[in-house]
């Protein structure tokens, strides 16, 4: 038995999902995550799934997880003290950030900039100067460097990062005061990060931003993965653990260790890794990823059953230069909570939630303001129990929640209740509109994937308004994510800043730097364990018009000149923006992304039988007919208005749309009349 399990810790629940690569059998779990330290449920849900199987926990053979540990240490502002060492004269750096607010005119009056990761006096000038073509202009002085380190040090810092001025033209500078740094802090746990080997790339800001945060969240990280691997002794649990990365692909937790910051948007890349895997099997391979849970909704693109990874995100206000999944968080969930505007009185809603304490009030826990699931619940759209009959709906609470709203519309609970609903699903489709719409894709060429704990009930809406069909619900629509995390591939990427334009290089020297960069990328597979039939090594650079001032990615494969690179450049201009420019097109970095294919679930189709469903029809509510997930067999239909229950999600099918279950169960949600 060859035992894999994919474990992804929320908010809420920790998800698992086991697979056994031998005989193809899964099982999944879900138990209460526990903030205070998250190895604790991780063990836990181990324990529970291996019950589950029948299997001994020490019997499974790898554990791929994706953790919100770096993530949470930013948004809640409970990273560690960082200590900066930096070119003299910069001191002011990540105070200066950048001249962006979020919106226009009034976002300019009313951004309250947030303060930067570091404090300002743990900030130390160092005398050295590099030209942006690598050469010295200033020598190093070690003296200052050393006494920097030891100032720091002494003051308490719990990281040291080191980021100078053009060190990505020339980083030996920079590896010269981390190896003075070392030496300073024998014997003490403070770890050094260098921009050099975080993202050796041009543009200072986000560079240094991108290695402060490697050096904010690493003690953190590191402190919570040696937790785990204690715990997972404790429990006889010696399988290896591989760390999910924000690009969906897999680290070691040596990796993880040394770079951190790519494990900033760890879970919300599970779930589209997922997505893409479990439609591609469908049939599907261009699709919009859509994942509502309690607090939020994440959106993404994913073609050719492959993510789309950009190359810059921003966690909370700050930017990282990180390959991230690219995915568009809104907060909009079942938990949101509706109000009426003392200014202007309109209906809003989110995106303040009521959490899982004390959570909507449909669930009795306390809460009593009025949520996206209590409206639902008034709406008929929520069976009166959910989790298998373990969790009973309180209607009377919601109804008294929502009639909060509708007293100050002056409308009825039910027509507060579809304003409520329709205003969320608004919202959501704002956010699919900016991973399509806004980037020259048309929504009608994508299927919708709908997850997360309340995508079902909103996902056949979002597709009436979008024309994106069909809507697929795989069958374990609440352990999306940690499936992804089975079917990720062990990833990594290499690059460096290459400014020329294409007219003022030559094929050969591009070609050169991505030899170097291919060698790194294989070398780092290697370490990594993976064997060189596994191995795959591609190439891009990033490119732009000359003198623009933002970059795209282009894929190199394939290309037979710079020509024909700058011709597929200017391709991918006109499809995001509509227009294209005279002049040339200038080469800014170079990328080798380095890939080691791992074995993924053959999740076997069944063959369709007959089309009727009655067989899995449990009853109806509110005149709906309700049906069990569980009971579905392929080929059965059901037409809708029509509510689907399953342990850990609902789906509502909208009257003049049919769901069509296929061979590996999926739910496929189309128009009637198509």
């Amino acid at each position: 038995m060859a035992l894999r399990v994919g474990i992804d810790v929320g908010g809420t629940f920790t998800d698992l999902f086991l697979h056994d690569s031998e005989s193809g059998r899964f099982w999944i779990g879900k138990t209460p995550s526990t903030p205070q330290d998250q190895s604790i449920g991780v063990l836990e849900g181990i324990r529970q799934i291996a019950e589950t199987a029948a299997t001994p926990a020490g019997r499974i053979e790898q554990i791929l997880h994706g953790t919100t540990v770096a993530t949470n240490a930013v948004l809640e502002g409970k990273g560690s003290r960082v200590g900066l060492v930096i070119t003299e004269g910069w001191s002011q750096l990540l105070h200066l950030a950048e001249s962006w607010t979020p919106g226009p005119l009034f976002g300019f009056f009313s951004y309250e900039k947030p303060d930067p990761l570091v404090d300002y006096e743990d900030i130390r000038e160092v005398p050295e100067r590099m030209d942006a073509q690598g050469q010295v202009l200033k020598q190093l002085d070690e003296g200052a460097a050393r006494q920097a380190v030891r100032e720091l040090r002494d003051a308490g810092v719990e990281a040291i990062t080191i980021c100078l001025l053009n060190s990505y033209a020339n980083g030996d500078h920079e590896r010269r005061i981390k190896a003075v740094a070392l030496e300073e802090l024998a014997g003490t746990r403070i770890p050094v990060s260098i921009s050099v080997e975080i993202t050796p790339e041009f543009r200072e800001y986000e560079r240094a931003t991108t290695t402060v945060m490697n050096s904010y969240v690493g003690p953190i990280l590191q402190r919570y993965l040696g937790n785990l691997e204690a715990q997972l002794i404790a429990g006889e649990v010696h399988a290896p653990v591989h760390v999910v990365r924000s690009d969906g692909g897999l680290m070691s937790v040596s990796a993880a260790r040394e770079h951190p910051v790519q494990t900033v948007l760890s879970g919300p890349s599970g779930g589209v890794n997922g997505a893409a895997f479990v439609a591609h099997r469908a049939g599907y391979d261009h699709i919009l990823t859509f994942d509502m849970g309690g607090t939020s909704t994440d959106v993404a693109v994913s073609t050719g059953g492959e993510p789309t990874v950009t190359r810059e995100t921003r966690v909370g206000a700050f930017p990282v230069r990180a390959p991230s999944v690219d995915v568009e968080t809104i907060g909009a969930g079942g938990g949101s909570i509706a109000n009426v505007s003392a200014v202007t009185g309109a209906l809003r809603v989110g995106p303040q939630s009521a959490g899982a304490a004390p959570g909507p009030a449909a669930y009795a826990r306390g809460g009593t303001l009025p949520t996206v699931t209590d409206a639902n619940v008034v709406l008929g759209h929520l069976p009166p129990s959910l989790l298998g009959g373990k969790m009973t709906l309180d209607v009377e609470a919601a109804r008294r929640a929502v009639q909060t709203v509708a007293d100050e519309l002056g409308v009825d609970v039910t027509r507060a209740a579809e304003g409520i609903v329709a205003i969320v699903n608004e919202n959501m489709l704002g956010a699919l509109r900016v991973v399509t719409v806004q980037k020259g894709l048309d929504p009608k060429d994508f299927a919708l994937v709908s997850f997360g704990g309340a995508g079902g009930l909103h996902a056949n809406a979002l597709a009436v308004a979008l024309g994106c069909y069909p809507v697929i619900v795989p069958r374990e629509p609440g352990v999306l994510s940690a499936l992804g995390f089975i079917v990720a591939d062990i990833r990594n990427e290499f690059g460096t800043t290459f400014i020329s334009t294409t007219e003022r290089t030559t094929m050969a020297e591009v070609q050169q730097v991505f030899s170097e960069l291919g060698a790194q990328a294989r070398g780092w597979l290697a370490g990594e364990g993976v064997a060189e039939s596994d191995q795959a090594v591609s190439f891009m650079a990033d490119m732009r018009y000359y003198r623009q001032g933002f970059e795209l990615p282009v894929d190199f494969a394939g290309a037979t000149s710079l020509d024909d690179l700058a011709d597929r450049f200017r391709a991918i201009h006109d499809r995001l923006y509509g227009f294209g420019l005279p002049g040339a097109v200038e080469l800014v970095n170079l990328r080798a992304r380095a890939v080691g294919r791992v074995t993924k679930p053959e999740l076997a189709a069944s063959e369709a039988g007959g089309s009727d469903s009655s067989a899995a029809r449990t009853g109806e509510h509110l005149g709906v007919p309700l049906y069990e997930r569980d009971l579905l067999k392929p080929g059965m239909v059901l037409r809708g208005k029509a509510i689907v229950t399953q342990f850990d999600a609902t789906t509502l099918i909208l009257p003049g749309h049919v769901a069509r279950v296929d061979g590996h169960l999926n739910l496929l949600i189309e128009p009637e009349a198509k």
